[in-house]
């Protein structure tokens, strides 16, 4: 990655220069830097875990709790900062016995 020495924004590859996404500044690209820099077209979504309530829960990871309806000990869970960035963040737990809901503060 690149940084702006205007602005200090993230630059991109255009060709033989570097261009800044925010105020346009161009620098040109160091022969022997050209090999560390890759453009990628898009991005892609297959390192994402989905979250979606009705989604599938393979792929979450799982903590041994105890769920409050069946007595399971093993829930999926998924982490959300739901307060402000100095309060704990919440989790939200899934029975995998009978997916039962339910959220843990620390």
């Amino acid at each position: 990655m690149q940084f702006c020495d205007e602005c200090g924004s993230l630059m991109h590859a255009d060709g033989e220069e570097m261009v800044c996404s925010s105020c346009g500044a161009t620098q040109r690209k160091e022969a022997d830097l050209s090999e560390r820099y890759e453009s990628t077209e898009e991005q892609t979504f297959d390192d994402v875990i989905e979250s979606d309530p009705e989604a599938a829960d393979e792929g979450k990871p799982t903590a041994e709790v105890r769920c409050e309806k069946c007595g399971t000990e093993k829930a999926w869970y998924t982490i959300k900062q739901t307060g402000s960035a100095d309060e704990p963040p919440t989790r939200f737990f899934k029975c995998t016995e009978c997916g039962y809901r339910w959220r843990g503060y620390s």
